[in-house]
Formats: C-alpha cells, structure tokens, sequence
C-alpha cells in the first residue's frame, strides 16, 4: 500500500474507530498529506515499500478494511481514525504502541504531538476498569461533600526517617489536612524504610483520628518493580491502609494494570502521580499531550491523579490545558468513575480562593512548601490551608477571614497571592 492509501478524506468515522488528533510538521519537502499518510501507514498497517509478496487480491482488501485513515487535515492538524480491529481489547501497551510507537521517530517528520484522543470506542472503553472509588468513593470515605480535600507531602520530601515523617504527617492531620502523601522519589530507602513508615503512619493517623474526630489517610508510594508493589500494596492493606500511591509514567502502563486489579481485590484506592510527563507532555510541538495521559490513566483505572494548577504554581501548567483535564476526569463515559483532580507544585493559602474559582469544588488541593514554611509550624500551616479553604467557600476574602485567625494572617504575610518561579 501506498501512503496515499492511507488518506480518505471523505471517511465518515464509525462508533468503533478510536479517533486521534495530531500536530504535524513535516520536513522540508514533505507534504502535510505525504506526511498524514505516513503517520497512518507507519501507526497501522503500512511499510515503506510500494509492493509485497505478500500482497494479493483477498489480503489487501482485508488489511485495507483494517487500516488507519487519515479523514481531516486542518493546517498542521490531522485527525485519523483507528478501526477497533487493529487492537487488543484491555491491553493499553499494545494500544499505545500503535497510535504512540514508531511515528515519533520517523524522519520525514520534524515535529508530531499526539494532542488528543478524541473518541475511545465503547468496546474499547469497557475493555478496562476504569477507577474503583472515583470522586464519589472518595467523598464517602472522609464523609466531605462541600469542599475540596486537602492533601500535604512533608518537607523535605526525602531525607526524613520514618518517625520524622510520622511525627510531620500527625502535625498535619491535626491541623486539618485530609491526606499525608510520600513523594514520587520516596521508596525504601536506607534512612526511611517503607515497612516502618506504614506501620508508623497507621499509628500516627488512628491517634489524629481520635483527636480530631476526622477521616484521616495517607498515600504511600510503593512504585517499584512490579511484584514489589504488590506485595507493598498488600501490606498497606494488612496494616490497615485505604490508599497506594503510583508514579504511572515511571512504573509503566502495564504495571498500573495489573496493580489497578490487584488494588480490586484489595479494596485500596489509587493515587497516580505523573513524575516524568513533562519530558513528553511540556513541549507544544512534539510528544504526547497531559490531556492524552489523563484519559488513558482514567480508562485503566486510577482514582486520583495530578492535573495542574491552571498556571498558578511552581510547574509549567497552562489554565486551559487543567480545565479541560479536570473536565474530562469528571465527565461521564461510558459509565466509568470519574477521577478526583489533584491540584498540586508551589501552591499555599494565598493561592486557594483563584484555585477554587478556576477549578471548582472537585478538587484535591496538595501543599507542600505552603503549609511546611509558616512560621509557625506544620500545624499552623494546616490550618491556614483550611482557612483559606473555608472562606473560598463562604466567599469572604482572605484579608477579611484572617482578622479572626492568626494562622492565615500569618501565611498572607509571608506569601501574600504570590505565584512562585
């Protein structure tokens, strides 16, 4: 086949062709269309040569029935529509093989983003999971309805042992954070074996419970190779856990598959952290977008995952970009649970009255810096975040919210509304 066979402009996607949508530069000299339909042969059934052996009357209909088709091309854009036939149903490494594989690297092509994946068949859909709990599960767990949760790494994220960590994560509870995190880097370390840190962890929390009268948890990281996890994830759960805590990129696809089944029969939610995305996702020309990581971690079954703070923190997010996430995350599809947005990289009490307001209510609001840095404490810096947190939602502004408490006025003087470089 040639790659001209590839392009159909007149094709009318059908209810089981998964859509992508991608941003093409192609090399001086080369076409968009010549590059289109590489990127449809190269991502399906295509080769670089015009003629096979293998070619004959009753096979080529069939591959051709089977092939990508590139049907709109809009400037640098192009839309290609995948027959569900050309994957594995439940095997997302295979899908992404595909649509994601060999087309980065091709050389008639300068730049190419995978921007979108418009539409996931139904079949295709339904072949995973999707999220155990989602935003609902969550909200019943802690029993909060009408504001966002609160979740805090301690600071540093690496370099405390386990009783430090324990210590700091009661400091915050007692303040009134939902959710102690260990970072994307934290594993078992020699200073900070995972083991004890659970099993402190659990103590810490069962004691903050009782003080506060709250829900409390925590998400611990225990991304390793694969049989490792699961055996982290099965003591979280002996010892009495709700949560385990992925870095999805790092891990890998199939990875977070088998651990979206096991975590099934564990009853344990999944925090998915994104550490590394941005190598792929930063750059506007070239690589895959979050918007695509964040559908395929919803479709396999992630309960929570980080999206952005529309601009407002240290990472390089865009506010659009986190909206139309997020708007995804708690859309329906084809009936799955939605996932619960964590807004997360620089933020602090000055910062949550615009966050709420761009992202609304569905939201997990992660401070780390922002909370560890008041003045006064972990405590303290707890219960600025759900000061800010209350007068969001009361709508009062935080000047005028602070007068009555001290712990805010404090963070207001120290960061004002500042948005850290």
């Amino acid at each position: 086949m040639k790659y001209e066979d590839f392009i159909d402009l007149n094709y009318k996607p059908g209810k089981n062709d998964l859509i992508c949508l991608f941003r093409v530069e192609p090399q001086k000299g080369i076409s968009i269309k010549e590059a289109a339909g590489r990127i449809a042969s190269e991502s399906s059934t295509g080769t670089w040569v015009k003629k096979l052996t293998t070619e004959t009357k009753g096979v080529m209909k069939r591959i051709r029935d089977i092939s990508a088709k590139v049907f709109e091309i809009n400037g640098n854009y192009i839309k290609i529509a995948y027959p569900i036939d050309l994957f594995e149903l439940g095997n997302m490494p295979q899908i992404l093989s595909s649509i994601a594989g060999n087309i980065f690297g091709m050389k008639a092509i300068k730049n190419l983003r995978l921007e979108d994946i418009i539409y996931w068949p139904r079949k295709l859909v339904k072949s995973f999971k999707g999220p155990q709990f989602g935003i609902k599960g969550i909200r019943k767990l802690f029993n909060i309805w009408d504001r966002p949760l609160t979740a805090t790494v301690p600071k540093p994220k690496v370099g405390l042992t386990e009783m430090e960590e324990a210590k700091a994560a009661y400091e915050a509870w007692i303040g009134g954070i939902d959710l102690e995190k260990s970072d994307e880097n934290l594993a078992s370390l020699k200073f900070n074996k995972f083991e004890k840190r659970i099993e402190l962890l659990v103590k810490m929390r069962e004691k903050a419970e009782k003080v506060t009268g709250e829900k409390k948890s925590f998400l611990p990281n225990i991304t390793a190779e694969t049989q490792t996890m699961i055996k982290r994830a099965e003591l979280v759960k002996n010892l009495g856990g709700e949560y385990v805590m992925i870095d999805i990129i790092t891990a890998g696809w199939s990875s977070l598959q088998t651990l979206r089944n096991i975590c099934e029969d564990l009853k344990l939610a999944i925090h998915a952290h994104r550490a590394m995305h941005a190598s792929f996702t930063r750059n506007p020309k070239h690589g895959i977008s979050m918007l695509v990581i964040a559908k395929i971690a919803r479709i396999i079954g992630v309960d929570q995952l980080h999206t952005g703070t529309a601009g407002l923190g240290k990472l390089k997010t865009y506010e659009e970009e986190t909206k139309k996430i997020n708007q995804f995350l708690v859309s329906d599809l084809n009936g799955i649970n939605t996932v619960f947005p964590v807004a997360s990289g620089g933020l602090h009490p000055g910062l949550i009255p615009t966050l709420i307001k761009k992202l609304g209510k569905d939201i997990i609001i992660q401070c780390g810096g922002g909370l560890w840095g008041h003045k006064l404490g972990g405590r303290a810096g707890a219960k600025a975040i759900r000061q800010a947190i209350e007068a969001s939602i009361q709508k009062i502004p935080l000047n005028e919210y602070s007068k009555k408490y001290k712990e805010l006025k404090i963070a207001l003087e120290e960061w004002g509304y500042t948005r850290p470089i």
